[in-house]
This record gives C-alpha cells, structure tokens and sequence, in this order.
C-alpha cells in the first residue's frame, strides 16, 4: 500500500517537473523563469527523496543534501543577476 502511494506521489511530481520545465522555457518574464527552477529544484529534491524511500537506499541523502544546496545557490545567483545585472562586482575602478 504504502509502495503505490509513493509510486502515484512520483507520478505527481514527475507531472509537475515537466510543467515547471515548460515554465523555464516558456517563461513571459525573467523572474519567472528563476521561480519555476527554484521550485523545479524543490520538485526534485521531493522526487530523490521518494526514489530513495523505494528503493531503499539511504546513500541518496547525501545527494539530496548537496543537490538542494546548489540549488539555493544558483537561485541567490540569479536573483543577484536580476537584481544588479552582474555577479561578481568589480571594484578594480574605485580603488585605483
């Protein structure tokens, strides 16, 4: 019972993947492309997890823990980008 809930809950995130994918492509504005990867991220995290509850691997944490890491990283990234229009401030100019 509790391997088709998880199964039918795959499937459901699987289906939200996809939409959230067709929103990164197909996004009208910037920041709603950075909001549907951060939210394609969480989606997949969700779905490490459920693969990792099926199968019964505990190794796949660690990964979670990283993949989720870099995720809030690019999102930060893009945001900033948004934001200022660059990623890394040169301030070479001001101090010479």
């Amino acid at each position: 019972m509790l391997e088709l809930l998880l199964k039918g809950a795959l499937l459901l995130f699987s289906i939200s993947i996809a939409l959230f994918l067709y929103r990164v492509i197909k996004g009208p504005t910037v920041p709603d492309r950075v909001l549907a990867m951060d939210t394609l991220g969480i989606n997949l995290l969700a779905a490490m997890a459920i693969l990792s509850v099926l199968h019964k691997a505990y190794a796949f944490s660690e990964v979670i823990l990283l993949f989720g890491i870099l995720s809030f990283i690019g999102t930060v990234a893009f945001s900033k980008f948004i934001e200022r229009g660059v990623l890394i401030d040169d301030d070479c100019e001001k101090r010479g």
